[in-house]
């Protein structure tokens, strides 16, 4: 199950509050929680912030995903911080990774790269034997005229 801690949105039409909730990713944002640890109230001056670290502490543990708001929330109520897992790094960007290695790899001279300059070479040194062979005709050629 893909747990977040996020925002649930109460209060009236203008004059909004807002719990910090765990739930599941897939429910609906007002929808059941599995546990209340907080709540943010901003419209009052300065914003009231009350938030259960440890209770946040523990869910983070468990592997519950901050969204960008609560992530914000807990750093100011945390102090700043607020430790969450590291992204993983995107296949994209492991590939371009291994594409730079092996490039750099393959500038020291590699067994594939030796063979193709070998058949790279070898149609070279055919082809003055021909321009060769060709000048040795025109040489016959003009004599027979």
């Amino acid at each position: 199950m893909a747990v977040k801690i996020r925002l649930k949105r109460m209060g009236k039409i203008r004059a909004p509050f807002y719990r910090v909730v765990v739930m599941d990713s897939r429910t609906k944002r007002d929808g059941r929680a599995i546990e209340e640890i907080g709540k943010y109230h901003p419209t009052e001056e300065p914003s009231l912030i009350e938030i259960d670290m440890e209770r946040a502490h523990y869910w983070l543990a468990q592997g519950a995903q901050p969204t960008e708001a609560v992530a914000a929330l807990l750093k100011v109520v945390d102090g700043g911080t607020l430790k969450t897992k590291e992204p993983k790094t995107s296949k994209k960007d492991l590939y371009e990774a291994a594409i730079a290695a092996a490039g750099k790899a393959d500038d020291g001279g590699s067994a594939p790269r030796k063979k193709a300059e070998k058949k790279s070479d070898a149609p070279k040194a055919d082809a003055p034997k021909a321009d060769e062979a060709k000048t040795d005709e025109a040489d016959t050629a003009k004599v027979e005229a």
